[in-house]
């Protein structure tokens, strides 16, 4: 069984280590044995006076019922590198090209992502009650996330399993086409980062698992906000918690500290006002300085991991699925209602291709499967209203089954 997983992202500068590691901490507290996964090694440390281990196989316990685990990018890019180099040694041999060695290695721009899937992956199969890990800042968090279904969308398109099926006849084959065929090699190497990616898609996709925000209550929070809510909703996460940071104490009678507290109630209060998109909002407050030690993090009100109350808007796996409406009957169309909150109008674009909609919103992409139902039909329009795509779609007579039935 999945351990209960919270997902901290937010604002650059908000203070997600912060609540990552009170999380944690709350989650010990609870009783659960309890692990934190962290790119930032050093924040931690001092946030939980030991430092945590070199990575998600080996954490360090930094408290009882703790441990905590660095998710190291550069380390684990020179690994996957020099593996990938043993694999395909007899074809580097056959050119002649020398071998790479792991002190001369750089690690390229984007391998952080892919550190923080093999961490996922690792901390899942382990022996967890509850696993919080630390994300960058919104919307790297959500393209991280949405990363593995990405992939292993494009390994079943470029190296689908039937063409490994006939061994016996690659070489007649590749005669045929006169064009050699993929190694088996390829394909192999293939099915076992399928097998990875899966893992960490199952952790991130379970019921067990949500997301949690942090911002700083001010004017950059509402923006990211709303985006937050459309990107969580397109790749079907859900938000247990909505964290306040670094919230200023009562002004008296300061003029600056008066206003500045005055905009931040403000827009505490309005996120409390609209429960729809956030049920739960804890405030932090300002210490006038850096958090530093368990003590420190024993004074935020962070809920531990499934204590927080969870976003009910539909599209995400804590409300409902997106859905089909059968209008066949009064349009002679079929509805499929995608829930976006947050989305505009025209920050929104989506392309039917084959059997798969490609669905643009804002700065987030994803490519979703048809039903067999909506297979059978052409898209008739679509249209954004009350934070709900619709899009409508005609059923075409020359696929759809004579008996006027589909499933859907």
């Amino acid at each position: 069984m999945a351990p209960r997983t919270v997902l901290v992202t937010g604002l650059g500068g908000a203070g997600r280590t912060t609540v990552a590691a009170a999380t944690a901490l709350a989650a010990t507290r609870r009783g659960d044995r309890t692990l934190l996964l962290t790119a930032d090694a050093a924040t931690v440390g001092a946030l939980l006076g030991a430092a945590p281990g070199p990575g998600a196989a080996e954490p360090a316990r930094v408290l009882d019922g703790l441990w905590a685990a660095r998710i190291d990018s550069a380390d684990h890019f020179r690994t996957e590198l020099l593996a990938l180099q043993e694999r395909i040694a007899p074809a580097l041999d056959l050119l002649g090209a020398p071998r790479l060695r792991g002190e001369e290695l750089t690690e390229l721009p984007g391998s952080d992502r892919f550190a923080l899937l093999h961490a996922l992956r690792v901390a899942g199969s382990g022996d967890w009650d509850a696993l919080v890990v630390d994300l960058p800042p919104l919307p790297d968090a959500l393209a991280a996330l949405s990363l593995p279904g990405e992939l292993r969308r494009y390994l079943r398109r470029l190296l689908p399993e039937e063409r490994q099926a006939a061994r016996a006849l690659r070489p007649v084959m590749a005669q045929l086409a006169g064009v050699p065929l993929p190694a088996p090699w390829l394909y192999e190497a293939a099915a076992r980062k399928d097998t990875e990616l899966a893992a960490a898609q199952l952790l991130i996709e379970d019921a067990a698992t949500s997301v949690r925000l942090v911002v700083e209550p001010g004017p950059a929070a509402e923006e990211a906000l709303r985006t937050a809510r459309t990107g969580l909703a397109l790749h079907g996460l859900r938000a247990d918690a909505l964290i306040a940071a670094k919230v200023l104490p009562p002004a008296d009678g300061h003029p600056w500290l008066t206003a500045a507290t005055a905009r931040q109630r403000e827009r505490i209060d309005a996120w409390r006002g609209d429960p729809a998109a956030w049920p739960a909002v804890h405030e932090l407050p300002h210490l006038g300085r850096e958090p530093r030690g368990p003590g420190d993090l024993a004074e935020f009100d962070v809920p531990a991991p499934g204590e927080g109350a969870v976003t009910g808007e539909p599209g995400t796996r804590a409300g409902d699925p997106w859905w089909v409406e059968d209008l066949r009957a009064t349009d002679g169309l079929l509805v499929w209602c995608l829930p976006l909150p947050g989305a505009v109008k025209g920050e929104l674009s989506l392309v039917r291709r084959e059997h798969e909609l490609l669905l643009t919103v804002g700065p987030f992409r994803r490519i979703v499967p048809l039903s067999s139902a909506l297979r059978r039909c052409t898209v008739a329009g679509a249209a954004l209203t009350e934070g709900v795509l619709r899009v409508r779609f005609a059923p075409d007579p020359g696929l759809w089954p004579k008996d006027g039935t589909a499933g859907a």
